[in-house]
């Protein structure tokens, strides 16, 4: 699928301007634009898309974000607190240094994104997928997350502390690198080698010693 594959494709219309606060965006595209330190926060996109954007320190607490399109975007530094996004499509992406717990995210789809950094704590995904993505130091603690699924993804130094997972997919991560919260990965699926990989930390997270 690619941008020109949308239903509302041929009404999209050009983004001039600043981004505003508490704003209506509606079938809009934000093409080539670098924006930092902006407040938006609020803000309401539907059905929009963002390509070659690159945002840094702007301010999207408790934006929505409804059938948009995301290709080829930076978002470094963001707020994108208590922020809810349905029904979104990100690809070849950068996340990085983004507070984003209290987010609220259904039906979205992130391919080949790099997420480093991102705070999802206390978040809420339903029906997520990262494909063929890198996720590093990023924070699911107290989250609630429910059929979401990273095949292909390398996740490493993610933490699952205090989540509650529910057909939670993690056999098809090419990596699996957990520093804490193992028991927050109850109701995941793992495979049996990442079982055997992840079993000197279940065990020391249990107080159980393995010596030969």
């Amino acid at each position: 699928m690619s941008l020109a594959d949308l239903p509302y494709a041929h009404l999209l219309q050009p983004h001039a301007g600043p981004l505003r606060r508490d704003h209506r965006y509606d079938t809009v595209h934000f093409d080539g634009l670098t924006v930092e330190g902006e407040q938006a926060g609020g803000t309401l996109f539907l059905e929009c898309a963002f390509t070659d954007v690159t945002l840094t320190e702007v301010k999207l607490r408790q934006a929505r974000f409804t059938e948009v399109w995301l290709e080829r975007f930076r978002l470094v530094a963001c707020e994108l607190v208590e922020s809810e996004w349905q029904d979104v499509t990100a690809l070849g992406g950068l996340l990085a240094g983004i507070s984003a717990y209290g987010a609220q995210l259904r039906r979205v789809t992130l391919r080949q994104c790099k997420l480093e950094a991102v705070n999802l704590r206390g978040a809420v995904l339903r029906e997520v997928v990262f494909e063929d993505c890198q996720l590093r130091d990023v924070d699911f603690g107290g989250a609630k997350l429910t059929g979401v699924s990273f095949p292909g993804s390398s996740l490493e130094e993610v933490r699952f502390g205090g989540a509650t997972l529910a057909r939670t997919d993690l056999r098809g991560a090419s990596r699996l690198l957990l520093p804490d919260g193992h028991e927050g990965l109850r109701g995941a699926l793992i495979s049996s080698a990442q079982l055997i990989e992840l079993a000197p930390q279940f065990a020391q997270a249990l107080g159980v010693q393995v010596r030969d």
